[in-house]
């Protein structure tokens, strides 16, 4: 197996693997969005601009959503994909 291969393999599964803790770390968990976290200054700041509510569809819901109930399926194939891409770029240099 030649290292862009590796790298892919690694880079997909990392990204897959480490998804919900660094939704987790930005503040996007089950019990909802943490005080004084990014994912609250980014939900503050959604709220200024539409007025006052977040909107349903937006990035900070669908956030909140993959922190609350875990990534779709397409989602994470989506992140895999582009860990995996990320993986075999970075085995280029």
């Amino acid at each position: 197996m030649d290292i862009g291969t590796i790298a892919t393999v690694v880079g997909a599964a990392g990204t897959v693997a480490m998804a919900p803790a660094a939704l987790a770390a930005a503040g996007f968990t089950s019990a909802g969005i943490a005080a004084g976290s990014v994912a609250s200054a980014m939900m503050s700041t959604a709220a200024v601009a539409n007025g006052g509510g977040v909107a349903a569809g937006g990035l900070v819901a669908a956030l909140q959503s993959a922190g609350a109930a875990g990534l779709s399926g397409g989602a994470t194939a989506a992140a895999g994909a582009i860990g995996g891409a990320l993986g075999w770029v970075a085995s280029l240099f």
